[in-house]
């Protein structure tokens, strides 16, 4: 690891981390978050994040075979309509494809979660794009 990020700035790394203490306490069930979380460290290539989040999945009841899935997510039959409306958008937030969120996958994501849950899940699916690019920063990876 380049440094430790947490040591150096604990004031700044604690306020990173209490999004989650405010996105734990929301009404988006823990496994669909963890999903979520999972999805975009795979996509942003974090090792780190993507261990911690694998794990934390599977302490919060998502089994093994479903997340493995979540990298392939459009073809496997695992998922609910919210949670491929997560993934989707979970996707396009940090992608980004033509610099935005396109209409359908807003459109499906409204849809499947009331206003309250589409804010929420949007502030965790950026949430865990921030942390990943710290991580990525300072190349943090799991421990053996």
């Amino acid at each position: 690891m380049r440094l430790e990020y947490s040591k150096v700035a604990p004031e700044g790394y604690k306020a990173l981390l209490g999004m989650y203490g405010y996105l734990k306490n929301s009404n988006l069930p823990a496994g669909l978050l963890h999903m979520v979380y999972l999805k975009v460290s795979q996509i942003n290539g974090c090792p780190y994040c993507v261990d911690l989040h694998w794990k934390d999945a599977v302490q919060a009841g998502i089994d093994g075979r479903k997340l493995n899935a979540v990298s392939n997510w459009k073809h496997m039959p695992f998922f609910t309509e919210a949670e491929r409306a997560a993934l989707a958008l979970a996707e396009e937030m940090t992608v980004l494809p033509g610099q935005e969120v396109s209409d359908a996958v807003y459109e499906e994501a409204k849809r499947c979660f009331d206003d309250k849950n589409l804010v929420d899940l949007s502030l965790a699916i950026a949430h865990m794009n921030m942390l990943n690019r710290v991580a990525i920063t300072f190349h943090k990876v799991p421990e053996k």
